[in-house]
């Protein structure tokens, strides 16, 4: 074999250190990042339990360490919201065109509703589809109501008799339509005519105010405007001990998009939970609500 000269060979070992000081840097910088994650992921489970392959919102998501979740009403509105069903965990929020909203920052599951392909499906009318499929499953017709930004009643009731509404202006008035039907398609398509012409302006005005420390689930934080905004409380967990309470929120929001459950911004550890603390803010990751933006629907 020929001997390399010298300067051949002095290149030769410089360009292997190089490449080997190179590997080294790429290895430790790959190493210190998954060790960072790792230690990240574990600290978020030990925080709050996320049991990804469940399907409901009360077994994917478990109440912080040393809370119990609060006691609801069978058949309530509590319960169905507590235990909604919830898309796969990797799932992404559609809007109504088929796009994506990207979840980082905002949420952590999608709420496995339907909302159809116009863009009607905004924050205050996810909260009143809840609150109707809830009332409908149950049959409870008569209870399904929502006003019209203008304050005129749409009762459900007279839609499944088949009136439909005639709006010219601000002038809304009932019409005899249709034969009765109570299919789920009409009950859809009562729900679109209601998000059509209501929003946070009219159910702000719907809802009675309540005390932060009377919140219940299904109550609804709200600021009704143009645009104004709305998330509802889908769960409470307690601290027997201290007495503090927590909550998940869920919205919807512009364009229509689908109902997801939001992250606490303010608090990585607690997060998807919210505390009742102090402060006069409700901060979300889309909109920063008082405490008295509360309210209720009317039983």
């Amino acid at each position: 074999m020929k001997q390399l000269s010298q300067p051949i060979t002095q290149v030769f070992l410089l360009i292997i250190i190089f490449l080997l000081i190179g590997c080294a840097h790429d290895s430790t910088g790959k190493n210190k990042t998954e060790k960072e994650n790792v230690t990240t992921e574990k600290t978020t489970k030990k925080a709050i339990e996320i049991h990804s392959n469940a399907t409901t919102l009360n077994l994917r998501i478990a109440p912080p360490k040393n809370f119990q979740r609060t006691t609801v009403s069978e058949n309530s509105f509590a319960k169905y919201l507590r235990t909604i069903k919830l898309k796969p965990a990797e799932s992404k929020v559609n809007f109504y065109d088929g796009r994506i909203k990207n979840p980082e920052g905002i949420y952590l599951a999608v709420i496995d509703l339907e909302i159809g392909k116009k863009d009607l499906h905004q924050c205050a009318d996810a909260i009143m589809r809840l609150r109707a499929e809830y009332l409908w499953k149950n049959k409870k017709y008569d209870k399904i109501h929502f006003n019209f930004t203008n304050g005129f009643r749409v009762d459900y009731s007279k839609w499944m008799e088949g009136k439909r509404i005639e709006v010219k202006g601000n002038s809304t008035k009932w019409n005899n339509r249709k034969s009765f039907s109570n299919s789920y398609e009409d009950f859809w398509k009562y729900l679109e005519t209601i998000f059509m012409y209501a929003g946070t302006a009219s159910l702000e005005k719907e809802l009675k105010p309540v005390a932060i420390k009377d919140m219940k689930i299904g109550d609804v934080f709200i600021q009704g405007g143009h645009p104004g905004h709305a998330v509802i409380v889908m769960d409470m967990a307690v601290n027997e001990t201290t007495n503090k309470k927590v909550f998940l929120l869920a919205q919807s929001y512009m364009p229509a998009q689908e109902t997801q459950l939001l992250i606490n911004p303010t608090d990585n550890q607690k997060s998807p939970w919210y505390s009742l603390n102090d402060n006069n803010k409700i901060i979300t990751p889309e909109w920063t609500f008082s405490k008295n933006d509360l309210k209720r629907f009317e039983e």
